[in-house]
């Protein structure tokens, strides 16, 4: 098991995991590899922690761990053959005709477990890419149901209303009336620089553009047609942004405290770590206005506090075209648990909503 970017790792103690990803399926009917989508959604896996009992008193004031050593987690054990005198797990055979070397380093209980729900054979698997998940659902909380606590907020909430924004746009006719080409991309890897075939960083953003502007071209090569395309165009990079913890606050910038259920976030950084800028600040703004939005709330780090970074400057960099930072506000930012507002999710979906249908009309009227 391997750690993925920055996470609050300590949180993932004690938690009931599970397991979900692809698996490569050797097809013996049509001699083809096939990849299936595979989620397994109860405990079978846990990382236990180090009783209190066990600890130094330095390591009790101060929780810390290895990486390495003290994040793997426990998916079976040996207490059956104890208990029995023998066990029904058996190992998956060694398949060495046509192996490639790779099974002899899996997990035989696991693969297995993949094959049982997969409905293939064991030996059939040839590879994987899986990832441990807290089996936990979602839930709302506070006394009010004002807040929404779930994995992975970050980024998936962003996701899922980009998504449903552009949807509804379409169900409500948009584009239908549209002069502009409405379309969202998710990447991969945000979390560790975006430098991948799938991330902010490779050429996806400019290759669509090019051969949007091509196909409005009728099919001709035109330089001039796309340079305009990239000058009209606008990118909302909208990732979560840090609400003030009410135990933190002095971790934010006194002037600039987002709030929970408070609206949108614009992120702003002089150092370009975000992409907003005087301009693509002032089109959210006016569009969050023009739709009766609660006021754009703002975002800038302390000067004495590091500052994460998005893939607005990212994108921007590689393509040229204009973008701004912004997301709904939350808490516990990469934990294995996250919180954020109810009404932060109406607020992004109607400013998603507004960018789709009125972004021209607000661009058209600043003076560039």
């Amino acid at each position: 098991v391997e750690c993925y970017g920055g996470g609050l790792w300590h949180t993932w103690f004690d938690r009931d995991l599970g397991v979900s990803g692809r698996v490569f399926v050797n097809d013996e009917s049509t001699g083809k590899i096939r990849q299936e989508l595979v989620k397994i959604d109860h405990a079978i896996l846990r990382i236990p922690n180090l009783a209190i009992h066990l600890q130094t008193a330095k390591e009790r004031e101060s929780f810390s761990y290895n990486k390495e050593d003290h994040l793997s987690p426990i998916l079976a054990s040996a207490v059956k053959d104890s208990l029995t005198g023998s066990s029904e797990e058996k190992e998956t055979p060694d398949n060495t005709s046509g192996d490639n070397g790779w099974s002899k380093h899996q997990e035989p209980l696991l693969v297995q477990m993949l094959a049982t729900k997969l409905g293939v054979m064991t030996e059939n698997i040839v590879d994987f890419e899986l990832n441990l998940f807290d089996v936990q659902p979602a839930s709302l909380g506070g006394v009010r149901s004002e807040f929404i606590h779930s994995a992975r907020l970050d980024n998936l909430a962003s996701c899922f209303l980009s998504l449903k924004g552009l949807l509804e746009h379409v169900e409500e006719g948009g584009v239908e009336i549209d002069d502009d080409i409405s379309m969202i991309a998710m990447f991969d890897h945000e979390e560790v620089g975006s430098s991948s075939a799938t991330g902010a960083g490779s050429p996806i953003i400019a290759d669509a553009v090019k051969r949007i502007s091509h196909a409005l071209g009728a099919g001709q090569n035109e330089p001039i047609l796309y340079n305009r395309a990239v000058q009209n165009s606008f990118v909302l990079s909208v990732d979560q942004a840090h609400a003030v913890h009410p135990n933190y606050a002095s971790k934010h910038e006194k002037n600039h405290g987002p709030k929970l259920n408070g609206g949108m976030v614009i992120k702003r950084n002089s150092n370009q770590r975000y992409a907003t800028n005087g301009i693509t600040g002032l089109v959210v703004r006016e569009l969050a206005r023009g739709a009766g939005l609660p006021p754009v709330q703002e975002f800038v780090v302390r000067n004495d506090c590091g500052c994460g970074s998005t893939i607005g400057p990212i994108i921007s960099t590689a393509t040229g075209i204009r973008a701004i930072d912004l997301g709904c506000p939350q808490l516990s930012m990469h934990s294995i648990r996250e919180t954020m507002g109810t009404k932060d999710l109406t607020h992004g979906l109607a400013l998603f909503k507004a960018f789709f249908r009125d972004f021209s009309n607000v661009d058209q009227r600043i003076e560039q």
